[in-house]
C-alpha cells in the first residue's frame, strides 16, 4: 500500500539581484497553511496625451511604461498546530512570521552602492506555480493570544511585485503526483458531515460534536481540503479525521 502523501506546501525562497538564482537557503521558509487563493494582477502604465487640439473627440492613449505584475496572497500561522512540517517549534507565532518579514526588510547593496538598500528578491512557489519579485507590502494580523499575552495565531497578507509584465512561470521540479481526493469513507465505517450551502469548515467544526473541540485548520488538513472557507454544497467531511485522505492514482 503506497504512503499517503502530504499536500505540497507553499514556500518563500530568496533570490539574487538578477532574480535568477536561489540563495541563502537558511532564509527560505514554508508556510504552515496553504493560501485559499492567489491573485495575480497585470498592469500597464497608460497616459492620456496632453496638448492642444480638438477636445471634443476622444484622445488616443499612450503606453509610457513597462508595467507591473503583482501577486497578492494571504498566509496563516498557528503555533497551537503541530503539523510536522519542519517549522521551528516555537511558543510565539511572531517567531514564524518574522521569517516572512525577512523578505520585506531592506538590505545593503555594498557591491553597487553602499548607501542603497533594497529588500531581497523573493520567489513564491506552490506546486507548479512560481512568482518572482520583491515584497511590496506585508500586513500582519495577530488573532489569538495565550493567557500570558503571547500571540498564537496570525494571518499575513503579502503583496509581491515585479516591475514588468511577466509570462507565466511553471516550476516543473515541483510537479505534484496525480491524485484523487475521496471525501467518502468506506460505507459504514465513519460518519460523514454533509456541508450545507454557503458553509465553511470553521463553522462546521464549531457546531459538530464529532470534531471533538479540534479547530477548523486541523479538520481541513485531515480531509485534504485546500479551500476551507468555501465548501461545495453536499461535500462530505469526516470531522474526526486525523490524516489527509488522499489516494495516489
Amino acid at each position: 500500500m503506497p504512503d499517503v502523501p502530504q499536500l505540497a506546501k507553499a514556500e518563500l525562497r530568496e533570490l539574487d539581484a538578477s532574480f535568477k538564482n536561489e540563495i541563502n537557503r537558511d532564509k527560505w521558509t514554508k508556510v504552515q497553511f496553504n493560501p485559499d487563493t492567489l491573485k495575480v494582477t497585470f498592469a500597464n502604465q497608460i497616459q492620456q496625451p496632453s496638448g492642444s487640439g480638438d477636445q471634443r473627440g476622444s484622445q488616443a492613449q499612450q503606453f509610457v511604461g513597462a508595467g507591473t505584475t503583482k501577486l497578492a496572497v494571504q498566509l496563516w500561522f498557528d503555533v497551537t498546530q503541530d503539523l510536522g512540517q519542519g517549522l521551528p517549534d516555537v511558543i510565539d507565532v511572531r517567531q514564524l512570521t518574522q521569517r516572512v518579514a525577512y523578505f520585506i526588510t531592506p538590505i545593503g547593496q555594498p557591491k553597487n552602492d553602499p548607501k542603497k538598500y533594497l529588500p531581497p528578491g523573493v520567489r513564491f512557489m506552490w506546486g507548479t506555480f512560481q512568482f518572482d519579485g520583491i515584497v511590496e507590502s506585508m500586513e500582519e494580523n495577530l488573532e489569538l493570544f495565550s493567557f500570558e499575552g503571547r500571540p498564537l495565531r496570525a494571518s499575513v497578507a503579502l503583496a509581491i511585485a515585479q516591475q514588468k509584465i511577466t509570462t507565466f512561470a511553471f516550476n516543473q521540479a515541483n510537479e505534484p503526483p496525480s491524485f484523487t481526493r475521496r471525501n467518502r469513507a468506506p460505507a459504514g465505517t465513519t460518519a460523514q458531515t454533509e456541508a450545507p450551502k454557503n458553509s465553511n469548515v470553521q463553522s462546521l467544526a464549531g457546531s459538530d460534536p464529532a470534531a471533538g473541540g479540534r479547530d477548523w485548520q486541523s479538520v481541513a488538513i485531515a480531509n485534504g481540503i485546500e479551500n476551507p472557507r468555501s465548501l461545495v454544497p453536499g461535500q462530505l467531511i469526516d470531522m474526526s479525521a486525523t490524516t489527509p485522505r488522499i489516494v495516489v492514482e
